[in-house]
């Protein structure tokens, strides 16, 4: 208790006169001086956090955490999770295919994507309640208190999906003193924020809150080839909460909230264009200029159309009996998208739809008992119920000019496959509105028992234990269906009877002395005349056909083969595949931390991580290559049906982590040095027609972290955050794009840094003048490992080696430097003007890249987001 006492007194002689430094439980219930500025909740290491589901301050919690408070979110202008990453640099957010896909990387590790299967590496919690999937956590929160970024695997006390770490919001419970906030931003490309807060009480035991806003923007990129704009934003949001206390005992949390998008996003320019391009070009089609890339146009039909809703409801008991402490959070959170684009990223008329229609619905169930006995003892028990439904229905079908542009891809076989070999109507393949139809359904369910143990081995250290299992499973069904009648063809026995046809008719003109191949008529003749000659000819060019049905040198044929895009497709579950899970796994943790003194603490910990399987629920969902003879023998296996995974398996992490904290008052600093690996790495790749889903054997990253932050005087503050990485994959044998063991990943920088500096300074009446700005930098990194459109393949599709071509794309590299600033004036009476900037500088840089879709040695990309500036007044009381 005295040493608590002596870090407020430190914090509060350094404090600006005007503002008032506390905990989190002491600030709720502070009545603010008449017409002054509402209090903060601390800074620096003196921060309360939940990091290990109980208030520490950040000094005290044994555990690598990086904290933005509500007051550094309002100064940086903080829209949603992904401008988060500027302020925490262990932290890499990225938003590409729609506004339902955000992907959250810790330390290197993560994944997630469009594919509803596949559940994140970071688990991403608001208020206690998890968000299972990236078109929830997109979040516009004006009444949010904190976040916290937890670093490293988190499985311990957050479940399944904490494998590479957390990133926990907790907003404001409603207040028993009435007070709000209200406030509106304008800026370039016509932004406009509008947000509110309102809180106070209803009776002497019942307070209330409700938040809303909207966030408008137009588009900061030009699409040519529909006349408009992409990458706008259009959302709402609203959200209400009770609090009820009737006594000191107990305390009921009511939560409600919902939010809608429907905004235009995301678009893709060409940096890389090939022969396919030129094939596009020359049948009308526009593509930027791909060296310009930054010049913000784009070319496709139609917008792309993006329409998410997020609801939920939470409700939170905890009740307090002497030194028990019992917590249950109970939540349903709904989450549905519906999405259209031009995934071919060009003016022609290529991809007719590819519409997307995911319904996700979450219940969840937290129980836990806290106790301390003794001052020496802190036991955590707890357990916790996951219920959720996944509904995706996916339709990808050809537009008017795919098949214009496949004929002059393949010189006009396509053409002379229907009418002179197949026989069929001329244009029957690849008609507009052939495709593939997904109907997909996954019932997962899992369910967990976690302890932790704390124990004093004396006053300065303290022993902790923790324990987790999990168990999951999931169940999937799935009704897809394929139109493409072209890639259901079996282009080695179609051109095995073409190569025999051809070896008879040539034998059968010799034979006749015709000096030119027989045509059927002179075939059938010869075979009446000759039984046992023609005999002999079919018997040799029937072997000399299945010798060779495979030789794209005698077999043209197979030159198509890259051509079929959505091959027959075998559903499970069937009589070979069941399209189950099922997974548990322990996870545990160790940790000592030893207070040195009064103001520096340190701590060595190890812990383990745990993800469970994600399914593909995608067209890309193929048999592996191992269960095709059970297929065959099972009757099941399709003409020409390609294999691939149904899943990946399990990620397991580990992680040894030895931190130092310390707090002198008027500066603090947090080191962390760690060692992380992740054993079967969820990897999901796109090929340019699809996504391949593996596990990566291990991956591991040794790092440093550095976190500080200085008050040379009472009004000037100076931080800075350092991230230093050494990524590698220890084993990664089958990956899309050969084999990367030994190998850096591609998109982690060596070294990610946040300088910033904030000037709080009053006035002679009271008003402040506030002065904040950051400078965030990533050092250069290769943006991909490689592409899977650069890998030389036999033509059965096996992968021969890796193509050196893609070399010379090593300009697909990334490096970031950011500079994000604003002035502020408050006045006493709550009233306050700010002039801001995000990516003052305009750097310019792609965030992801890929083959380019159905454009073999094309390369597209996503670029990131220019310089916004604007102005903004807020009203508080």
């Amino acid at each position: 208790m005295r040493k608590h006492l002596i870090r407020a007194a430190l914090l509060g002689a350094a404090a600006l006169p005007a503002t008032a430094y506390a905990q989190e439980a002491q600030v709720e219930e502070a009545q603010p001086a008449p017409d002054a500025p509402e209090a903060a909740e601390g800074e620096g290491n003196e921060i309360v956090v939940t990091a290990t589901k109980r208030e520490q301050t950040l000094q005290d919690v044994p555990v690598a955490v990086s904290v933005t408070t509500a007051e550094t979110i309002e100064r940086a202008q903080i829209r949603d999770l992904k401008d988060l990453q500027t302020l925490v640099p262990a932290l890499r957010v990225s938003q590409l295919q729609s506004s339902a896909n955000t992907n959250f990387i810790i330390r290197g590790f993560g994944n997630g994507a469009n594919n509803p299967g596949i559940e994140p590496s970071v688990g991403v919690f608001v208020d206690g309640v998890y968000r299972s999937r990236t078109a929830a956590q997109i979040g516009d929160l004006p009444d949010v208190q904190r976040v916290e970024v937890l670093r490293g695997p988190q499985s311990t006390l957050f479940g399944k999906n904490a494998s590479a770490g957390v990133i926990s919001m907790v907003t404001r419970e409603p207040s028993f003193t009435f007070k709000g906030s209200v406030e509106a931003s304008y800026g370039n490309y016509d932004a406009l924020v509008l947000k509110g807060y309102v809180t106070g009480p209803i009776t002497d035991t019942l307070a209330a809150s409700i938040a809303g806003g909207i966030n408008k923007r137009d588009g900061y990129v030009t699409d040519l080839g529909y006349n408009g704009k992409a990458n706008e934003r259009d959302r709402w949001f609203v959200r209400g909460q009770l609090r009820f206390e009737p006594s000191d005992a107990l305390k009921v949390r009511l939560i409600a909230d919902y939010d809608k998008i429907d905004e235009v996003c995301c678009a893709v320019v060409n940096v890389r264009p090939s022969a396919a391009t030129g094939a596009i070009q020359f049948l009308g089609g526009r593509v930027n200029n791909s060296a310009t890339p930054f010049a913000d146009v784009a070319y496709t039909n139609f917008p792309s159309s993006n329409q998410i809703e997020n609801w939920g409801l939470s409700g939170q008991i905890d009740y307090q009996v002497g030194p028990l402490k019992v917590t249950s959070i109970t939540a349903y959170r709904n989450s549905s998208s519906l999405t259209n684009q031009d995934s071919d990223f060009t003016s022609a008329d290529l991809i007719g739809q590819n519409v997307g229609d995911v319904d996700i619905g979450t219940f969840t169930q937290e129980l836990r008992l806290n106790a301390n006995f003794l001052d020496m003892f802190d036991l955590m028990l707890g357990g916790y119920f996951f219920d959720e439904n996944v509904k995706f229905k996916n339709t990808l079908t050809y537009g008017t000019q795919f098949r214009p542009y496949v004929n002059l891809l393949s010189g006009g076989a396509v053409s002379q496959l229907e009418t002179l070999i197949l026989g069929v109507p001329l244009n029957t393949f690849q008609r507009p509105g052939q495709g593939m139809f997904d109907n997909l359904r996954m019932d997962n369910q899992a369910w967990s028992i976690f302890g932790n143990f704390d124990v004093k081995l004396g006053d300065k250290l303290t022993l902790t234990l923790g324990g987790n299992y999990t168990k999951d499973k999931k169940d999937v069904v799935t009704n897809t269906v394929s139109t493409d009648a072209f890639s259901a063809l079996d282009f080695v026995a179609i051109g095995g009877g073409v190569i025999r046809n051809t070896v008879i008719a040539q034998q059968v003109g010799t034979a006749l002395g015709l000096g030119a191949p027989a045509n059927a008529t002179q075939i059938a003749g010869f075979a009446g005349a000759q039984p046992a000659i023609y005999s002999a000819i079919v018997t040799g060019a029937t072997a000399f056909a299945n010798t060779n049905a495979t030789n794209p040198a005698v077999n043209p044929l197979l030159g198509l083969r890259p051509l079929q895009f959505l091959p027959p497709f075998l559903n499970i579950p069937n009589a070979v595949e069941n399209g189950k899970t099922r997974d548990g796994k322990f996870t545990w943790t160790a940790r000592l931390a030893w207070e040195i003194t009064d103001t520096v603490n340190t701590y060595f910990s190890y812990a383990t991580g745990f993800k469970a399987s994600s399914f593909n629920l995608s067209r890309d969902s193929r048999p592996v290559a191992s269960d095709l003879p059970a297929l065959r023998t099972a009757g099941l296996v399709l003409p020409n049906l390609t294999t691939g995974s149904r899943y990946a398996g399990p990620e397991n992490a580990e992680v040894f982590e030895l931190g130092i904290k310390t707090n002198w008052g008027i500066a603090s600093a947090n080191l962390t040095l760690f060692k992380q690996t992740i054993t079967g790495f969820q990897s999901n790749v796109f090929t340019g027609t699809g996504f391949a889903l593996a596990n990566a054997g291990k991956q591991s990253t040794y790092g440093i972290e550095f976190d500080g932050s200085v008050k040379p005087t009472d009004e000037l503050t100076l931080n800075l955050s350092l991230v230093y990485l050494d990524p590698k994959y220890d084993s990664f044998v089958a990956s899309a794009v050969g084999d990367l063991s030994g190998t850096r990943p591609a998109g982690i920088p060596g070294l990610s840094t946040t300088i910033g500096a904030q000037w709080n300074k009053e006035l002679g009446n009271g008003d402040r003048v506030i002065l904040r700005g950051d400078w965030h930098y990533e050092s250069e990194v290769q943006i991909a490992e490689g592409l899977p459109a650069f890998i030389q393949r036999n033509p059965l599709g096996q992968v021969t080696s890796y193509q050196p071509a893609f070399d010379a794309a090593r300009p697909f590299q990334r490096e970031v430097s950011e500079i994000n600033a604003s002035i502020s004036y408050a006045m006493m009476n709550g009233i306050e003007f700010s002039l801001w900037g995000r990516n003052l500088t305009n750097n310019r840089y792609l965030v992801q890249i890929f083959d380019s879709v159905a454009q073999s040695g094309s390369v597209s990309a996503y670029p990131n987001q220019p310089r916004t500036y604007g102005a903004t007044v807020r009203f508080k009381w």
